[in-house]
């Protein structure tokens, strides 16, 4: 009896100190993920993206229900152009986090830019009206992307307005203000956000095209060759340079 007590005792020892170990190295491997995920996303925002993709698929390796790698990692594919494997990605992570407000955001966004505007309306409205999201204005911003995919321009603009109220400083609704200002005709309007959003952003080959033909429908001849001379010589190799570059 007391060899069996003993063997009881020894096999349950083992049992609780393997399923431990099995724990810290999920825990381990949890951490590790993350880790490799911050550097995938800091080689993301450095436009970085071979290296980004690398960290983020490690990420994945380590943790495959890491939901925001494979957030990041979908917005990489829609850098890269692929947007079966971007579309893949996304709804893996919002079915591993289905109430998380970042996925909700991107994907919704990402379902608009593909025509897909009411499933991406409807997962961005649920992040702008979730009394959780700290920072409504980033689905406010992508809902009147979508608008403005269908060119109802007032309904747009009514979500970037709301965008601004909650912050003002915040820089791709000023930019979308240009847009949807410029697209109505209003064009001192559209001048005031450009000027709001040099004071706030650096210039991108987005922000130096709309600006080019908002001073060039007000006018203003020499202003709209400017932001075009800026265009082609700091973003040469752009979409929007090159748009410029076969009109001439």
């Amino acid at each position: 009896m007391q060899f069996f007590k003993l063997f009881y005792s020894s096999a349950l020892l083992l049992t609780l100190t393997a399923c431990a170990t099995t724990e810290e190295t999920k825990n381990v491997e949890g951490n590790a993920a993350d880790i490799y995920l911050q550097l995938g996303v800091r080689y993301l925002n450095l436009n970085k993206l071979e290296i980004a993709k690398e960290n983020l698929q490690h990420a994945i390796r380590l943790d495959s229900k890491n939901a925001q790698a494979f957030n990041a990692l979908a917005f990489l594919d829609e850098k890269l152009n692929k947007i079966d494997d971007a579309r893949s990605h996304y709804q893996i992570a919002i079915s591993l986090t289905p109430d998380d407000l970042g996925v909700k955001n991107n994907y919704g966004r990402f379902l608009c830019e593909q025509n897909e505007v009411e499933k991406g309306r409807a997962l961005l409205t649920e992040a702008t009206n979730d009394r959780l999201n700290e920072r409504p204005w980033l689905a406010m911003t992508n809902l009147g992307r979508c608008y403005m995919q269908l060119a109802q321009y007032p309904q747009a603009q009514t979500y970037f307005e709301q965008a601004l109220q909650l912050n003002s400083n915040y820089s791709p609704a000023l930019l979308e203000m240009q847009k949807v200002n410029y697209h109505q005709g209003n064009f001192s309007a559209a001048k005031i956000y450009l000027q709001r959003y040099a004071q706030v952003s650096e210039p991108t080959p987005e922000s130096l095209l709309i600006a080019a033909q908002i001073e060039g429908a007000s006018g203003n001849a020499g202003m709209a060759k400017h932001y075009q001379t800026l265009l082609l010589t700091k973003f040469p190799l752009s979409a929007e340079a090159k748009r410029f570059k076969a009109v001439k």
